[in-house]
C-alpha cells in the first residue's frame, strides 16, 4: 500500500480501493479511503491536519477512559474480592494490587495498543515500536525528569529487582525478533514471566514485613515514602470533586430521580469551573463531550463512598447503554449488526432484554440505598470501559498506519514517537508530579515497575489471542535495521541505570537525570536518522 504516494494523484483512490494491502479490518473509519478518495489531493494538507486533530483527541479519550472509569472500577473490583488493599496500604513497592489491578489500570492504553497492532501482521511494528519505545521513554526521560525535580535516594532492593526483571523481558523480545517469530510456549512465557513477577513482588513484602515484625516503622533506604492519611492525594473518580461533590449539602435530602440524573450526568463543576486558569478550562471543554458519553455508557463503583455511588436512574440506564456499547464496539459493530434467523438484530434483542432488566431494578431499588447486587456494576463498567478503550485503540492503530503510509513512515518509527508518546505522557504528568510534593522514590519504582507489565502482557497477551490452533505462531520478523536500534537503545539505557544507579550509592542527583534525558536526544537523532536511511547498513 505503500506504493500508493508514487502513483499519479488521480490514480490515488483507484490504487487505494483495489489494493488488498490498502483494506482496513477493524474500526469504524476507512482512514486510507478517506484521504485518498474523499479529499481531493490539492486538501492532502488539510486531511492529515484534521487526521493529526483527531489522533490528539483519541489520546483523550484513552486517556479519560483509563483514568476515570477503567482504574476505579478495576480498584472496586479488588476491593471486593478482598484482594490486598491492605497489602497496598502497607509498601508501595510490593504490592499484589500494585502489581496486578493497578498495573493493568495504569498500562490499558498500551496493552489495548499492542493487541490491536498485533491482530495485523502490517501494523506489528507499531507494538513493537511503541512498547520499545515507551520504554526507552519512560526509563530516560520521566526518570531523569524526576531526578532533577527532585535528587533523591533510590529504593535499592526493588530498583534492582525490577531492572532485572525488565531486562529479562528485553532479552526475551530481542531472542524473539532474532528468530522472526513467537510460538505458543514463547507466549506463554511471556505471561509465566510476569506471574513470576507477581510472585516475586508478594515474596518480597512478606519478607520485608517479617523483617520489621509486621510493625509500622518508618521505611527504610530500600522503601519509597508512604503518604499519610493527611497526605494521601485526592482520588481520581468519576464523581469527584470534578463533578461536584465538594459542594455537597451537609443535610442529606430527598432528590427526585430526574435531579439525580441530571446531576450524575454533568460532567462540569461551574464553582471549580470559574476559579481555574484559562488552560484547564481549555482542555476541560475538549474533554466534556468524551466524559459525557462515557459517564452515559460506563457505570463506575467507588467502594470508598457511603452510597458507593449509587445512582439509581443513571445506573438502571447503564443496564440498557452498557450492553449495547459492548455489542455495537465488538469486532466494529458486526456483531451487533448481525440478525438472528436473517430476521431480528442482536442490538434489537440487547435493548428488549436490557429495558426489561432497567425497569425491574428501577422498580426494586430506591434511590438512597444501593442494593447488594451494587458490585455487578463494577464488572459491567470495567468491561464497558475496556471496549471503550479497545475500540480507541483500533481508531488509533489505524490512523497511525493511514500517517505512516501517507509520509512514508514505518510503523516502527511512528509506534517509539507518536504512540509511544501518547501512551506516556499520563504516566510522565503523574510521575513528575509525584516526585514534586515529595515522592520521588515512589515515582521513580513506578518508571521501572510499571513498563514490565506493559512488555510481557502487551506482547505475551498480544501474540498469544493471535494464535489459532492451525497457525500456532506469530510471525515478528523485524522490517527495519530501525528494529534493532531500538532494541539495543531499551538494553543499553537499563544496563547503564543497573550500573550507574548502585554506583552512586543510590543517590540519583541532576547529573545522573542529565545524563537519561541527553541519552534519549541522542537515540532519538540516531532512530531518525536510520529511518531516513541517513544510516544504513552497507550492501556490499
Amino acid at each position: 500500500c505503500w506504493e500508493v504516494r508514487k502513483q499519479n494523484s488521480s490514480e490515488w483512490c483507484r490504487f487505494i480501493r483495489s489494493n488488498p494491502d490498502c483494506r482496513m479490518d477493524g474500526g469504524f473509519l476507512d482512514y486510507l479511503n478517506g484521504v485518498f478518495c474523499v479529499f481531493p489531493p490539492r486538501l492532502l494538507p488539510l486531511a492529515v491536519t484534521l487526521y493529526a486533530l483527531w489522533l490528539l483527541y483519541l489520546f483523550i479519550i484513552l486517556g479519560v477512559t483509563a483514568e476515570k472509569f477503567f482504574c476505579p472500577n478495576l480498584s472496586a473490583i479488588s476491593t471486593n474480592l478482598k484482594l490486598s488493599h491492605n497489602v497496598a496500604a502497607f509498601s508501595l513497592t510490593c504490592p499484589l494490587h500494585g502489581v496486578t489491578f493497578l498495573a493493568f489500570g495504569n498500562g490499558a492504553p498500551d496493552v489495548f495498543s499492542a493487541v490491536v497492532a498485533f491482530s495485523d501482521p502490517r501494523t506489528a511494528g507499531l507494538a513493537i515500536g511503541a512498547i520499545f519505545g515507551a520504554g526507552v521513554f519512560v526509563t530516560t526521560v520521566v526518570a531523569g525528569g524526576i531526578a532533577l525535580v527532585k535528587p533523591f535516594t533510590a529504593a535499592s532492593r526493588p530498583f534492582l529487582r525490577d531492572v532485572i526483571f525488565y531486562m529479562l523481558a528485553v532479552f526475551l523480545t530481542f531472542m524473539v525478533l532474532y528468530f522472526g517469530r513467537i510460538r505458543l510456549g514463547e507466549a506463554l512465557g511471556y505471561l509465566g514471566l510476569y506471574v513470576f513477577y507477581v510472585v516475586t513482588v508478594v515474596l518480597c513484602t512478606w519478607i520485608h514485613r517479617r523483617q520489621r515484625g509486621d510493625g509500622t516503622a518508618p521505611p527504610g533506604p530500600w522503601e519509597p515514602e508512604m503518604p499519610t492519611d493527611s497526605e494521601e492525594p485526592e482520588p481520581s473518580g468519576t464523581n469527584n470533586s470534578d463533578y461536584g461533590e465538594e459542594y455537597r449539602p451537609l443535610l442529606p435530602s430527598q432528590e427526585t430521580s430526574l435531579r439525580i440524573l441530571t446531576t450524575a450526568l454533568s460532567p462540569l463543576d461551574y464553582r471549580k469551573w470559574r476559579r481555574k486558569p484559562w488552560y484547564w478550562r481549555l482542555f476541560k471543554a475538549f474533554r466534556v463531550p468524551v466524559e459525557l458519553v462515557l459517564l452515559l455508557t460506563v457505570p463506575v463503583v467507588d467502594p470508598d463512598k457511603d452510597d458507593r455511588n449509587w445512582k439509581r436512574p443513571l445506573n438502571c440506564l447503564h443496564i440498557l447503554t452498557s450492553p449495547l456499547l459492548c455489542i455495537l464496539t465488538l469486532k466494529s459493530g458486526a456483531y451487533g449488526l448481525y440478525q438472528i434467523q436473517g430476521i431480528f438484530p442482536v442490538w434489537g434483542l440487547v435493548t428488549l432484554v436490557g429495558s426489561v432488566l432497567a425497569i425491574i431494578i428501577f422498580i426494586t431499588t430506591s434511590n438512597e440505598e444501593p442494593p447488594k447486587y451494587h458490585c455487578v456494576f463494577a464488572f459491567l463498567g470495567f468491561l464497558a470501559s475496556a471496549m471503550w478503550i479497545n475500540a480507541a485503540a483500533t481508531e488509533l492503530v489505524n490512523i497511525l498506519r493511514t500517517l505512516g503510509i501517507i509520509f512514508q513512515l514505518s510503523n516502527t518509527v511512528l509506534g517509539l514517537t507518536l504512540l509511544a508518546w501518547g501512551n506516556s505522557i499520563g504516566d510522565t504528568f503523574s510521575d513528575l508530579t509525584m516526585a514534586r510534593q515529595g515522592y520521588p522514590r515512589m515515582a521513580f519504582s513506578a518508571c521501572f515497575g510499571g513498563i514490565i507489565f506493559n512488555i510481557l502482557v502487551g506482547v505475551g497477551l498480544g501474540c498469544l489471542l493471535q494464535m489459532s490452533s492451525s497457525q500456532p505462531l506469530v510471525k515478528l520478523e523485524p522490517d527495519s535495521l530501525l528494529v534493532w536500534v531500538l532494541a539495543g537503545a531499551l538494553g543499553l539505557s537499563l544496563v547503564f541505570s543497573f550500573v550507574s544507579v548502585p554506583a552512586q550509592c543510590f543517590q540519583l542527583g541532576k547529573a545522573y537525570g542529565v545524563c537519561l534525558i541527553a541519552y534519549y536526544l541522542v537515540f532519538l537523532c540516531v532512530a531518525l536518522l536510520t529511518e531516513f536511511r541517513v544510516i544504513h547498513l552497507s550492501t556490499s
